[in-house]
């Protein structure tokens, strides 16, 4: 694979990192366990027994977590400390290529790309959670899944789709989160008395 290509599966790999950790660092390594992909140097730790086995069963435990409201959100900010530098390792452990090195500039790509989807993750669904049925809370999960697993299964195929797809929803979700929650906490205008 080439450099350009590296670079468009390590920032897709942060991306689904900032959304769902252990179920990307899962994907990966199952990938390169059963040899569907040549994992760079960096990232054969991820095809090792034990990291597919505790990867596994903490995105199990996610994903029952992640369907509670109020549970996600502290998830999510509990998480906030493990989403962000997962992300930056599995960029830059794909950008440093057979080298195994993790250089400085990919490792900063992938903390802001991954705390960027993270933020937006759980701005989303903090604004979820304001509502009192339970179904959009669900739904934003199982979706969020879907995206994690369809993403892995595009970037490793095609890494310039899945890195044009992530630009452009990234974009779009922000677009429309900024919207909501202008529309949800927009002061009243004052009326000025004579």
């Amino acid at each position: 694979m080439t450099d350009a290509h590296l670079f468009a599966i390590g920032v897709v790999l942060a991306w689904l990192a900032g959304i769902r950790v252990y179920l990307t660092v899962f994907g990966v390594g199952l990938a390169g366990f059963f040899g569907w992909l040549d994992l760079p140097q960096a990232l054969e730790v991820t095809a090792s027994p034990w990291v597919i086995g505790v990867s596994g069963a903490l995105a199990t435990a996610e994903f029952f977590a992640d369907k509670i409201p109020g549970v996600d959100s502290g998830w999510d900010l509990l998480h906030t400390l493990l989403r962000v530098p997962a992300g930056a390792f599995l960029a830059a452990a794909t950008l440093g290529g057979d080298s195994g090195e993790l250089g400085a500039g990919a490792l900063a790509t992938g903390a802001g790309v991954a705390l960027t989807s993270h933020l937006l993750k759980a701005g989303s669904r903090a604004l979820l959670n304001t509502s009192p049925e339970p179904v959009s809370n669900w739904t934003a999960s199982v979706t969020e899944d879907v995206a994690v697993v369809s993403g892995l299964g595009l970037v490793f195929a095609y890494p310039w789709v899945a890195l044009s797809i992530v630009v452009v929803l990234t974009v779009a979700f922000a677009l429309v989160l900024w919207w909501v929650w202008r529309k949800l906490f927009r002061r009243a205008p004052r009326v000025r008395t004579g």
